[in-house]
């Protein structure tokens, strides 16, 4: 069953090494798998999602931090083993100035597998981060919690 979509051709292309030890191990040597493309091209495109499930699996796995930002908010996100906290700050009114954000934080269970929600939340928009943000916007509602 797909959980991931393909990765796309620009996608593939850096994870060529990583492409090739895939087929090795599934038993397609080189010439094998130039035939298959020839000849079978639908296993030859399931090895490619095969291998794209692979790829996302181990990203979204590793991933511990994603965030969205748009002109009417900003939202963060620890990825946790069990749980996803989420830390955001709004405009409250979009003519408004800085002083008029609200900072809230709430958490909640993943809905699906772990990995499945990070990668739909990626296509609604996300992206992985490095944590910075979630770390300054929880300082900044704690600060305004106990402020």
């Amino acid at each position: 069953m797909k959980h991931y979509r393909r990765l796309t051709k620009e996608e593939l292309e850096p994870l060529e090494q990583e492409f090739v030890e895939f087929l090795v191990v599934n038993g397609i040597t080189a010439d094998d798998w130039v035939k298959l493309k020839e000849e079978e091209s639908e296993k030859a495109n399931k090895m490619i999602d095969l291998f794209s499930e692979v790829v996302f699996e181990g990203i979204f796995r590793k991933a511990q931090f994603l965030e969205i930002r748009t002109k009417q908010f900003v939202h963060a996100y620890q990825c946790l083993t069990d749980k996803i906290v989420l830390v955001g700050a709004e405009v409250t009114d979009p003519a408004a100035n800085v002083a008029d954000l609200n900072i809230f934080m709430t958490e909640k269970p993943y809905g699906a597998k772990r990995e499945h929600e990070l990668f739909e939340m990626t296509q609604k928009g996300c992206s992985i981060s490095d944590g910075e943000l979630f770390k300054s916007l929880s300082l900044a509602y704690m600060e305004n919690k106990h402020g």
